[in-house]
């Protein structure tokens, strides 16, 4: 068995949980492939007599022989970590040493649980849909996809920008506002549920298209099939406007030419068979609690 093991290790606790992790896998024959940064930039255990760590740098270093990729961190590594894995079909697996954890769903106290389901194959394979964004100039370089959405936003306190929104080439509305979210299923329950935007299931094929702080009273969420091309046209008093697929961001002008469909493949998660969709979400956004007790 293989493993590649990703974070962005950036304190103390990361390295300590990199080293747990380590020995969980080392009861095992497992080849183990560690991102680069991390084996330079920590104190990583020794593990006598057991197949030596193999970094990695880069995207390129993966290929499909990989049984598995684990993101130590929370959501934003697991971002992150599809970057890396692209379309090479390598399943993730979430452990969660963040906050919220919708995609990082396993807790950092389940390594033994989890290592043991790795390794005797005892789990579930989600597949979930990411967006692909065209535009008329270079952006996001290898990486023109996002698994939770692609937003256009205003640039600091710069006046609101006017997004005039197409549907397969047809006119739907021109949105006053600081800017405009769209969603897939997965992202339904990030930026997008932060606007009031709704929660989409990961099986419902759609994408939703919510402003951000509109101008008028009477512009809501729409939610569409992810069969659809969704075009833009920007305007506005300054010059340039935001970008953002997911955590990452670029500074474009205001002429550029946008459009999101949806990409031509899926991403793989590992859920452990106890946690659903369902139990996240109740979990997560403490549905059925009563906080006054």
């Amino acid at each position: 068995m293989k493993v590649a093991i990703y974070s962005r290790g950036v304190d103390i606790d990361q390295e300590q949980s990199l080293n747990a992790l380590l020995l969980e896998l080392s009861r095992y024959d497992i080849t183990i492939y560690v991102y680069g940064e991390l084996v330079n930039n920590f104190n990583l255990v020794a593990l006598p007599g057991k197949k030596p760590l193999i970094p990695f740098a880069s995207s390129s270093d993966l290929h499909n022989t990989i049984d598995c990729l684990i993101s130590l961190g929370g959501d934003g590594t697991v971002l992150d970590a599809i970057t890396l894995v692209g379309d090479t079909t390598i399943p993730i697996l979430g452990i969660n040493y963040g906050r919220l954890g919708f995609l990082a769903t396993i807790s950092k106290d389940e390594l033994s649980l989890m290592v043991d389901a790795l390794v005797n194959r005892t789990y579930v394979i989600e597949k979930r849909t990411l967006m692909h964004l065209d535009a008329s100039i270079p952006i996001f370089g290898a990486a023109p996809f996002a698994l939770n959405e692609f937003a256009i936003h205003k640039r600091d306190t710069s006046p609101m920008i006017k997004i005039h929104t197409y549907l397969n080439g047809e006119f739907l509305n021109s949105y006053w506002a600081d800017g405009l979210i769209v969603a897939t299923p997965t992202g339904s329950t990030g930026y997008n549920m932060s606007c009031n935007g709704p929660i989409l299931f990961p099986d419902s094929a759609s994408f939703v298209i919510t402003p951000v702080a509109p101008h008028n009273l009477n512009v809501r969420s729409i939610v569409v099939p992810d069969t659809s091309v969704i075009s833009f046209e920007i305007e506005g008093r300054t010059e340039a406007l935001i970008c953002a697929l997911d955590a990452r961001k670029e500074i474009v002008p205001k002429t550029i030419e946008l459009a999101v469909k949806k990409e031509n493949f899926l991403i793989h998660f590992i859920r452990l068979n106890e946690n659903s969709y369902l139990s996240t979400l109740r979990t997560k956004l403490t549905w059925g609690l009563d906080k006054r007790n």
